[in-house]
């Protein structure tokens, strides 16, 4: 075995913590990302919350799964700055000179921007309360919550760090993540899908964030969870398979 493969381990504790530090340092990326969300709360709760209908649910709960998805995408997006940074700024060729393992480059970016991505997470689920969230999770609905919230995070983490290896920028890296802003709008994240106009509603039925937002609202409102939660456990298994093994792919040809 390769002395890489060997210290794959403690090799990605270390680049955990280099990249932990880089966002210590740069405490407005966290703000940012949970700031953001907030404020969308606030206004759609307060401004469209009125004229909205989605039947018996006060739209406050209805939207909240949105808004998180919304969280971590905002945050994920400096996990694909990081790794553009240093993929174009010289420090990739530094590592290659050392006994580093290839993969804890990325598994290190991986779980800083975990990290991230659960601190925004938990500031919306504090702070959602106060602007009239009401869950009605059990204690199981909120293990569970917290499972596939920490699987979604990791996968939104993985795409950014596939956006951070292929851009040639850190400008593009963040202009690659512009889907993950708008997918949640295109789902059942602010409205029903049954709702919207035909198109709109077929593509929302279809693509991955509605069943991870609908397992996610049924859960924390103890609502029937069908076959959502077994959708989004597949989608999100299969993008962070793929966008792993495409990120090592491109890492380790550039």
């Amino acid at each position: 075995m390769k002395k890489s493969s060997r210290n794959l381990f403690p090799d990605s504790w270390v680049m955990f913590k280099r990249c932990l530090i880089i966002s210590l340092r740069n405490p407005e990326t966290l703000l940012t990302a949970t700031l953001i969300p907030f404020f969308l709360i606030l206004l759609f709760g307060t401004v469209f919350g009125s004229i909205s209908d989605v039947g018996d649910f006060n739209y406050i709960d209805f939207i909240v799964p949105g808004i998180i998805f919304q969280s971590i995408a905002q945050a994920s997006q400096y996990s694909a700055m990081n790794v553009a940074a240093d993929m174009t700024k010289g420090i990739i060729d530094r590592f290659r000179c050392m006994s580093v393992s290839k993969s804890a480059v990325l598994i290190g970016h991986t779980g800083a921007g975990v990290m991230r991505g659960i601190i925004s997470n938990i500031v919306i689920m504090a702070t959602a309360p106060i602007l009239g969230f009401r869950p009605q999770a059990g204690f199981v609905d909120w293990v569970l919550v917290i499972a596939l919230l920490l699987l979604i995070n990791i996968t939104f983490t993985l795409i950014a760090v596939l956006c951070g290896t292929i851009s040639k920028s850190v400008e593009g890296a963040t202009g690659l993540l512009f889907p993950l802003f708008i997918l949640p709008f295109t789902s059942s994240g602010f409205a029903p899908v049954d709702t919207m106009p035909r198109g709109i509603g077929r593509f929302a039925s279809i693509q991955p964030m509605t069943p991870m937002i609908d397992s996610l609202r049924a859960l924390t409102l103890d609502l029937p969870l069908g076959n959502s939660l077994m959708l989004a456990l597949t989608w999100c298994i299969v993008l962070s398979v793929v966008c792993f093994a495409v990120s090592m792919r491109t890492f380790n040809r550039k």
